[in-house]
């Protein structure tokens, strides 16, 4: 296994691709994969996102830092996905570097579908994609992902008891 650092890899084989901003900005990159789906969980803008461009796109805008909100937007990134996926369709996700919120969201993703857990999801996302490192913050939330039956929302206990704590170590 050589180590040099890819700026795509396939986690589901021609169908369901992990990468960085590089690989979402290039459309030879998105073309060689006929990808028709990118989530992009950064701020950053990717040309794939203009309605000329054909392809579908989700943002999550969240930070990748410990306390950023990611679960409240996994069950819209997880069926964005399956959608995709079941209509034929390829995915690409990203973030900036490839290695931590996207890489949480695919995870979430192969939680719901294979109903595994977080840590069995972490392992086959690494498998394909070895330089993957998720935020503590981010596998705490994979964990609550699943604890909340993959639908966390303002009104879920679980969800709201973790907002409490999150609030509170941020005074």
């Amino acid at each position: 296994m050589g180590s040099s650092w890819r700026n795509v890899d396939a986690i589901i084989e021609d169908r369901l691709y992990l990468g960085n901003i590089t690989a979402a900005r290039s459309s030879r990159s998105l073309t060689e994969r006929r990808v028709t789906h990118i989530v992009s969980v950064c701020t950053d803008a990717i040309p794939a996102e203009l309605p000329e461009s054909g392809i579908c796109h989700l943002r999550i805008p969240v930070e990748d830092v410990d306390f950023a909100d990611l679960l409240i937007w996994l069950p819209r990134a997880v069926q964005f996905i399956d959608q995709a996926l079941r209509n034929g369709g390829n995915v690409l996700v990203h973030c900036v570097q490839g290695l931590s919120r996207s890489a949480a969201v695919v995870a979430a993703y192969l939680m719901y579908a294979q109903r595994v857990n977080a840590t069995q999801a972490l392992e086959m996302v690494r498998r394909r994609r070895p330089q993957i490192w998720v935020n503590p913050g981010f596998q705490e939330q994979l964990v609550l992902f699943e604890l909340c039956q993959y639908n966390p929302n303002p009104s879920n206990g679980i969800y709201i008891n973790w907002r409490h704590r999150i609030q509170s170590r941020l005074r």
